[in-house]
């Protein structure tokens, strides 16, 4: 799917949710607008939801990212077919492209503990559990969000798999890309999320095969609802 009509996906979700706090919390406090509201008498409840997807390729920058991290023109990023898009997610710039999968919670946090931080830290513990079914060690790097490996080996460290996120009325959007078979490539035309001289890898490059997207998808599910304690039924769009 193309990277806009995702976000707008995303923020249709979103704004549902914002909806839905907005009509519960008049109710809570006894304001009744409309003949829908008053004719409401349980207080609705937030949906959570799940995402995944492959883009076609596209850099996309955080709001607290910066232009010089992008190391192509434009005109040269046209002829490669690389689309380009300044997001609201947090973090700098990144790739998304073909067999990297990419994930967007659209999860209430009031329902999981109002902390970003925390939040964060679930999405990489996420991606840590998956990584260790293929006998990978994954680690966080110290002030650094995201999945690495060997991110205390000076001239060693690369990361696995970004992740910037936006949060509304505590309603979460955007969330994690984690290179499965990826082109590494395209990472040569950026400072991936604005990091020197660190490296990119992917689950191919560390394992030396093609590993199945059906697969991965399947174990990040799981691990989801391990570690968010949740159960996901799954749906196509």
């Amino acid at each position: 799917m193309d990277y806009q009509a995702a976000w707008d996906y995303q923020e249709q979700l979103l704004q549902q949710n914002v909806m839905v706090k907005t009509l519960a919390r008049n109710l809570q406090d006894g304001v009744l607008i409309g003949d829908q509201f008053a004719r409401t008498t349980t207080v609705p409840a937030t949906a959570h939801h799940l995402l995944f997807v492959e883009h076609p390729p596209v850099y996309t920058l955080g709001k607290s990212g910066h232009i010089e991290n992008v190391l192509i023109s434009e005109t040269e990023r046209e002829q490669k077919g690389i689309s380009f898009f300044r997001s609201n997610r947090g973090g700098d710039i990144t790739f998304h492209g073909p067999e990297q999968l990419v994930g967007y919670p659209i999860f209430d946090l009031e329902c999981f503990g109002t902390d970003i931080g925390k939040y964060l830290r679930n999405l990489e513990e996420v991606v840590i559990r998956v990584m260790a079914d293929y006998g990978l060690s994954g680690e966080r790097s110290e002030g650094e969000t995201g999945v690495w490996l060997d991110p205390g080996v000076h001239g060693k460290e690369r990361k696995i798999c970004a992740i910037g996120v936006r949060c509304s009325r505590w309603i979460t959007m955007h969330g994690f890309a984690l290179n499965v078979n990826t082109d590494l490539s395209y990472f040569n035309y950026i400072i991936p999320c604005g990091i020197q001289n660190k490296q990119v890898t992917s689950l191919q490059h560390e394992l030396g095969r093609n590993v199945p997207m059906e697969e991965v998808k399947e174990k990040v599910k799981f691990y989801f609802e391990e570690v968010f304690g949740v159960t996901i039924a799954e749906a196509a769009i």
